[in-house]
């Protein structure tokens, strides 16, 4: 049970990455992206391209993908995402799922469905013994990492001026703008820094998972799910929510496998019915 629950928290730590990005996104911008996913499979098919191509080892993809999807993220909400952002949601929305997609159909032309290797880097080979049990390596690093980054991330919403000027634009856009903060200011930025997230998940996920096109829509509706149970526009509620259905997903697959491909939508549902604003709403978010 105990090693489920280790592989519960593992899954967790890509949810929490993905439904960071994603809720940060909405509450600034009431964006739905659909395309989060996408990005997702780019960070890995980037981290892939770069060892294949060009012999860039994990280390410093971790690095540059992230970076270089950030950026795309920017040129993507100025060009497109901005000019759509003062019509009805559906627009963005269907847009982002749009170049879902394109992304997905242009990696498929280019390597076709089937999931592409990708070794784990000869540092965290093996495994680690935990007392009770071992447990590879690389999943414990992305465990730690994931955990980092969502505490670095938390630690600048909340203890820096920058990080609650974004995070009341986030939660409160009408308030914030009513009391003279600029969002428009921090909505570019901020789409770049959730694609980012997506990015790097992407990358940590290369060594662990199949790279293949698919594996971001394979990923996204769960993640939706996670951002609902969490709080729409609730940071700290997305990253607990997204390690908590990592849970619940590991030990249902493994006492009601049955029920484990729809565990996730079950407890979305009591949620919303026991508390419509999800666990951390907007009136407790953060």
């Amino acid at each position: 049970m105990l090693q489920q629950a280790f592989n519960g928290l593992v899954g967790g730590a890509f949810y929490a990455l993905l439904a960071l990005g994603l809720a940060v996104i909405f509450g600034m911008l009431g964006v739905v992206n659909f395309a989060h996913g996408a990005f997702y499979m780019l960070g890995a098919f980037g981290s892939f391209v770069l060892l294949d191509s060009f012999g860039v080892n994990f280390w410093l993809a971790l690095l540059i993908v992230p970076v270089a999807l950030g950026i795309a993220g920017v040129l993507l909400e100025r060009l497109f995402v901005h000019r759509l952002a003062p019509l009805d949601p559906l627009y963005n929305f269907l847009f982002t799922f749009g170049l879902a997609l394109i992304l997905q159909d242009l990696v498929k032309r280019g390597y076709g469905v089937q999931s592409q290797p990708y070794p784990r880097p000869s540092a965290l080979d093996g495994s680690i013994d935990l007392g009770l049990f071992t447990y590879p390596t690389y999943q414990v690093f992305v465990l730690a990492v994931s955990v980092l980054v969502c505490g670095a991330v938390w630690v600048v919403l909340t203890r820096t001026r920058v990080g609650m000027i974004v995070r009341a634009a986030t939660e409160r856009p009408e308030l914030s703008r009513a009391l003279g903060i600029d969002v428009a200011r921090w909505v570019t930025p901020v789409f770049g820094f959730g694609i980012a997230l997506a990015g790097f998940a992407g990358v940590l996920a290369a060594p662990m998972r199949a790279v293949n096109p698919l594996m971001g829509s394979d990923l996204i509706i769960t993640v939706f799910a996670v951002v609902v149970i969490g709080g729409l526009g609730s940071v700290f509620g997305s990253v607990a929510a997204g390690f908590a259905v990592g849970l619940v997903s590991a030990l249902g697959n493994y006492y009601v496998p049955s029920l484990s491909q729809t565990l996730v939508f079950i407890l979305m549902a009591a949620v919303l019915l026991w508390r419509p604003a999800g666990l951390f709403g907007r009136e407790e978010a953060l």
